[in-house]
């Protein structure tokens, strides 16, 4: 069944659906198997909606979370892929959550730091990239701690070491990647959080067109569509969301 020309209208007021994607997440827009680039989960979730809408699609590059949020406000992009999160919903509507990622923090080797319930205490530093999911949660809950913000989330780990900060925070495989490449690290043994990662428009859009993204996801979740890209893609530690 074709989709009405008045949804289509709203999706891809230009002639095509522009996708604002965030390379800046490992998990959602990377892959290690395809040459090309970019690659990953919200590249194909793109395209597979504008196949639906019978419009070509225009993917909007951005290195991170807080500028891919900017690009759906400003009106330069027509969906987006972003956490839930209240501040951002209260002019963005997201979808039910397609991907459930985790936020993680890490420590030097030798730090002191044994567990989460280490961390929010005065004295501590903690380094976050600046608009993230997790910086958004950890500024809303960290009572005791500072937070530093850098300006993106790959900065984290090279900035606790660099200006002798005590913990970065961040989405556990891009964490995973940089103990990895700058050694000496570790991350804690749980998570901070659980992010929900989920489709975004504006919410200036009519409710018919908030059902119709919402049932898309619903349909790609369900029938197994994310999770076929997340092994297509050789991507790990990404949970794919239930109902």
């Amino acid at each position: 069944m074709s989709t009405p020309s008045s949804l289509v209208q709203e999706f891809a007021p230009t002639g095509k659906l522009r996708a604002s994607l965030n390379l800046g997440n490992p998990v959602l827009a990377h892959s290690k198997t395809a040459t090309e680039k970019p690659a990953g989960v919200t590249i194909d979730l793109s395209r597979e909606f504008a196949r639906e809408l019978g419009v070509d699609v225009e993917l909007l590059q951005f290195d991170t979370a807080a500028r891919s949020v900017a690009a759906l406000a400003s009106g330069e992009a027509d969906i987006g892929f972003m956490a839930i999160d209240p501040l951002r919903a209260e002019t963005t509507h997201f979808t039910p959550p397609y991907v459930q990622i985790e936020g993680f923090y890490l420590v030097r080797d030798d730090s002191p730091i044994k567990s989460n319930s280490d961390v929010d205490r005065a004295g501590i530093r903690i380094v976050m990239g600046a608009g993230s999911a997790y910086g958004l949660y950890l500024t809303r809950h960290v009572r005791h701690a500072e937070l530093v913000q850098v300006p993106t989330s790959e900065a984290v780990v090279d900035a606790m070491l660099e200006r002798g900060l005590e913990v970065a925070a961040g989405v556990k495989q891009g964490l995973q990647a940089d103990a990895r490449r700058v050694g000496g690290v570790r991350l804690l043994d749980e998570r901070f959080m659980v992010i929900n990662q989920a489709m975004a428009m504006p919410k200036t859009r009519s409710r018919q067109a908030a059902d119709f993204l919402d049932d898309f996801v619903g349909r790609m979740t369900r029938g197994g569509f994310v999770a076929d890209a997340l092994a297509r893609h050789a991507i790990v530690g990404a949970k794919v969301a239930a109902d």
